[in-house]
């Protein structure tokens, strides 16, 4: 996120500095983002449409790509599952993603510098980001499996 973007804590203040119009269904996408983080557009939908009444998918679809470009969500799109928005931006974190309910849980990187990863070769690119995303069985799902096998 940009830092003029990353002083402000209210999705209003947010959004203005980003240079974009204070609208219901850009402030119901961000409100339903910080209820629910990880969550996909279906979900952010629904949170939106609960809170504001009447709001297209397509707007939705909208709202979700006009603010993933003005740096104010990320879109993470973990291997088999429909991509997902946070508003955590502008840092250094990763992702566990649970192999059978789907939770999502934010990581921190285990390196200082942005990006904590680089590729060896690096052929020619200038590296700034690097998305990892790890996947294993949640506290829950871990439990119920070894019930399942007791």
């Amino acid at each position: 996120m940009p830092a003029q973007v990353a002083e402000h804590s209210t999705p209003e203040e947010r959004l203005r500095a980003a240079g974009l119009r204070v609208t219901a269904p850009r402030l119901g996408v961000l409100n339903a983002l910080e209820t629910e983080p990880h969550a996909d557009a279906d979900t952010v939908a629904r949170h939106v449409r609960a809170s504001l009444g009447t709001v297209s998918t397509q707007a939705v679809y909208d709202v979700l790509h006009a603010l993933t470009d003005a740096g104010l969500l990320r879109r993470i799109e973990p291997a088999g599952s429909p991509a997902l928005y946070e508003t955590r931006v502008g840092d250094n974190h990763h992702h566990l993603v649970c192999r059978s309910c789907g939770v999502v849980v934010d990581v921190e990187c285990s390196g200082a510098a942005v990006p904590c990863l680089i590729p060896e070769p690096r052929h020619g690119f200038t590296i700034d980001e690097a998305e990892v995303t790890f996947w294993g069985l949640c506290p829950t799902c871990t439990d119920e499996m070894n019930k399942e096998n007791a």
